[in-house]
């Protein structure tokens, strides 16, 4: 192989990018479809990250570490120059900033700015190297993988048929083993490819299998409504519309989900839906990326891999998180922040520029992300000090910095919402701490992970064996890495990170209710961010301890053996061809229950429609509207845009006041279904009487009643 390593002069770095700022005037000018949004995405969402990369000149960067930090950069520029343009404009008569006027103008300047500055320094610009190598069939196989799975949702989508999503599964688990086994077939340098197409399409294969909004039982509908808020007003306001409601003050502090989004939308002309369903997944798919970057660097690109796959194995990555936009975000700069802070490529100055920018945009995309990053270098740093073992990558002047930012940013946004909500989950964990010693304090994922919950079915207790036996392999691997280090040289920060993250990890099973404050699965994948390299670490231990020959196939073997019945099974592809109960919405979703499916927060065109007529044709904020907690949490907030507060669910004693409207979805129409927090019951069992209301709307699915009847005493 031949590296060549382009260079190009600075005045032709600079016509390339007025070139680019041309051509996407043009397609926004001419709305060309297609065109503007696939050019206007790689233009803003790589461009002024790599503009910003050689202004800082980070040269000795390798590939794929340029194209991450391009994309966090790029992505932290929206969010902190969309930021800088909604608070000023304003002072200069702009009452919309956030429209596409003055973003085209001022983000394209910034970015003409920064190419001029290159220009200015009269050096050769250092491009991408370039790696000339052949791509073998396996390497073309992984880029079809995308396609396949876009197909697949099209397909489930239109003739409720899932084959092609489970050849997808199958055809990812069998490159998988061959990848594994064979760097003939897939070279090292094309794990970076193989992690990309395999997270595209598992992310893809869930977030397109409608042509709305589903939510996965996360905070996508209050993510939604405040982008649409900022959208609708082309600008940003830090004071909450709802400041009875801390859910809605939380995540309006968030720029990841009101000015981010409200940017893509208005540069690219999409519709705020498809915003959330295509592109937030595809940015997102950045994340395990640089996740192997992080640990390919300190164990080797072959533990890199497989540990990236667990990563992507798990459930959480392609469900749960596609309901949680601001976490995608948050992710990804989670991730970069971690490479900055151990990066040893990276001069003094330019790891500060990082840190700030990445800490800045960290903290305005994800709250209790950015707890946790505190929480674990300040610890760090405060165990490496107490081990007379300074880092000098972890210091108290970036702690204290990231903490003044982070409690600058939730005391003065949104009226201290997120402020407010630390001190209450930490009342909430202190109020829980007298039922120590009752393990149903703990949450039923906590219980299930421990094994202490009954399986309802073999195939449930084979998936559980293969899950327990990843998280057995952590425990090994990271007892025998602290113990007894053999071949591997981990930073010490890194591995202080992973300490940190294991006694996190045993401080959620043993502290009451510490777990519910995110739920167990959302703080389980995140630790995989440090625990999923240890699971190769224990198979080697293992093999190490039954065998003296053939160590490496061995490995390789056992992590086969492990991960791909593991990956089969929390895809539910084993539920779904064995006919047993599943929960994937992709495979299963033609044979379940509406129930089910309304639940796991997949909205119906019945559902939406009736939102949309109820929002433009009632006055809802002067009108008390009854509804479900499904219909309320999901179609009304989404597509009716009704705040939950003005919705109150009825129940089997709701009697209507004067002129209240009820909202009744698919589930309750055709299902005779009404769902409540803790329960559901029966549409009979309702004791509003319909002999009083007026149906005023109808769509065969949807209905929307009006009560005229006064009564007693309300």
């Amino acid at each position: 192989m031949d590296s060549m390593l382009a260079k190009w002069k600075s005045r032709d770095f600079l016509v390339v990018i007025v070139f680019l700022q041309l051509t996407v005037y043009a397609m926004v000018f001419f709305d060309v479809p297609v065109a503007r949004q696939v050019i206007g995405f790689i233009y803003f969402t790589f461009v002024p990250g790599f503009v910003a990369i050689k202004l800082l000149k980070l040269d000795k960067l390798d590939v794929l570490e340029t194209v991450l930090l391009s994309v966090g950069l790029s992505v932290a520029f929206l969010m902190l120059a969309g930021l800088f343009i909604n608070e000023f404009c304003p002072l200069f008569g702009v009452s919309n900033p956030l429209s596409l006027t003055p973003l085209m103008i001022i983000l394209n300047s910034f970015i003409l700015f920064g190419g001029v500055l290159v220009y200015l320094r009269s050096e050769d610009v250092r491009l991408l190297g370039v790696e000339t190598i052949r791509l073998s069939p396996l390497a073309l196989l992984f880029i079809v993988l995308p396609i396949l799975s876009v197909l697949g949702a099209l397909w489930v989508n239109a003739y409720e048929n899932n084959s092609i999503l489970l050849f997808l599964i199958i055809a990812i688990s069998l490159l998988f083993v061959v990848g594994v086994i064979s760097k003939k077939f897939l070279p090292p340098k094309l794990y970076p490819l193989a992690i990309l197409m395999i997270a595209i399409s598992l992310l893809y294969h869930s977030s397109l299998i409608s042509n709305y909004l589903v939510t996965f039982g996360s905070d996508n509908p209050v993510e939604y409504f405040m982008f649409k808020v900022t959208e609708n007003n082309a600008h940003w306001s830090s004071v909450s519309m709802y400041p009875w409601d801390a859910g809605y003050g939380r995540i309006n502090s968030m720029l990841s989900v009101t000015v981010l989004p409200t940017i893509y939308s208005s540069l690219l002309n999409m519709d705020a839906t498809w915003v959330l369903k295509i592109l937030y997944p595809l940015i997102f798919s950045f994340a395990p990326l640089a996740l192997y970057q992080l640990w390919q660097k300190n164990l080797g690109e072959k533990r890199a891999f497989i540990a990236t796959f667990l990563f992507m194995a798990q459930y959480t990555f392609y469900t749960e998180m596609l309901g949680l936009n601001r976490q995608m975000i948050g992710e990804l700069f989670f991730v970069l922040l971690l490479l900055v802070v151990l990066s040893k490529e990276m001069k003094p100055f330019n790891k500060i520029m990082c840190f700030i920018i990445f800490s800045v945009a960290l903290v305005s995309s994800h709250y209790a992300l950015a707890e946790i990053f505190l929480l674990f270098i300040s610890l760090t740093w405060i165990s490496l000090v107490a081990m007379k073992r300074p880092s000098r990558n972890i210091t108290v002047t970036i702690i204290i910095f990231f903490f003044v930012v982070m409690f600058s940013w939730y005391l003065y946004t949104s009226n201290a919402a997120v402020f407010d909500n630390l001190v209450s989950f930490g009342n909430y964990v202190y109020d829980q701490l007298d039922q120590f010693f009752n393990p149903a304090a703990r949450g039923q994922t906590v219980l299930r992970g421990l094994g202490m919950e009954a399986s309802p079915t073999i195939w449930n207790t084979f998936s559980r064996t293969f899950a327990y036996l990843t998280e057995f392999l952590i425990v090994v691997g990271f007892i025998g890495l602290v113990s007894k280090p053999k071949n591997i040289h981990l930073e010490t920060e890194y591995l202080m990170f992973a300490v940190m993250a294991m006694a996190f990890l045993v401080a959620l099973i043993a502290v009451p209710g510490l777990a519910e404050t995110m739920n167990m699965t959302r703080f389980y994948h995140i630790l995989l961010f440090f625990l999923a390299p240890f699971c190769v670490i224990g198979a080697e231990v293992i093999v190490r301890l039954v065998s003296k020959r053939e160590r490496q196939l061995g490995v390789s073997i056992l992590m086969l053996i492990v991960l791909v019945p593991y990956f089969l099974f929390q895809t539910n592809f084993v539920y779904e061809v064995t006919g047993s109960d599943s929960w994937s919405l992709p495979l299963s979703k033609y044979r379940m229950s509406a129930l089910r499916y309304g639940t796991l927060g997949y909205i119906d065109g019945y559902s939406v429609f009736g939102a949309r007529w109820l929002s433009k044709n009632v006055d809802v904020e002067h009108t008390q509207i009854y509804a479900d907690i499904i219909s309320r949490d999901f179609a009304l907030t989404i597509y009716g845009m009704i705040c939950r507060g003005y919705v109150e669910t009825p129940t089997n004693t709701t009697r209507m006041v004067t002129n209240g409207t009820l909202y009744l979805g698919q589930l309750n129409v055709v299902e005779g279904k009404i769902v409540d927090i803790y329960h559901h019951w029966n549409f009979s069992e309702l004791s509003i009487s319909f002999n009083d209301l007026n149906k005023i709307y109808s769509n065969g699915g949807s209905e929307v009643y009006r009560s005229t009847i006064t009564i007693p005493g309300v």
